[in-house]
C-alpha cells in the first residue's frame, strides 16, 4: 500500500499532502518517545503516535517514515502543518487509539 492508497482510504483525515505519494508504506510504528523513535523506526514506516509538534517531523524526517499518523484526537498546529508542508511530509490525523490506528494499517498491509 503506497501513501496515496491509504489517503484514498478515507481512514483518516489528511492534513498535509507530502511529496512521495507513490511511497510504499511498510508497517506501522507505534511510539511517542521521539529518542527511542529516532532509532527504532523503520524507513517506509507509517508513524503512529500522539506527539503533534515539529519535532515528531524532524524524527519523521529523520528516520525516513512514508507518513505521520497523529492517532487520539492529537491535533497538529498551524506551526506543524507549514512545517509539513515545507518539508513534504504527510500527515493524518485521527480520534483512532494508537493501537487501532496502526492495526488499521497493518491490516491493509496483509496479503
Amino acid at each position: 500500500m503506497t501513501v496515496n492508497d491509504l489517503i484514498h482510504t478515507n481512514l483518516f483525515e489528511l492534513v498535509n499532502a507530502g511529496d512521495d505519494l507513490d511511497r510504499e508504506i511498510t508497517c506501522p510504528f507505534c511510539c511517542d518517545l521521539l529518542s527511542i523513535a529516532m532509532g527504532k523506526a523503520p524507513a517506509g514506516c507509517a508513524w503512529v503516535t500522539v506527539m503533534a509538534n515539529m519535532n515528531t517531523l524532524a524524527v519523521a524526517s529523520l528516520t525516513d517514515a512514508a507518513c505521520v499518523i497523529l492517532a487520539e484526537d492529537a491535533k497538529a498546529d498551524e506551526i506543524m502543518i507549514a512545517k509539513a508542508s515545507m518539508q513534504g511530509i504527510t500527515v493524518f490525523c485521527t480520534d483512532m487509539t494508537i493501537f487501532d490506528a496502526a492495526l488499521s494499517i497493518h491490516s491493509r498491509l496483509l496479503p
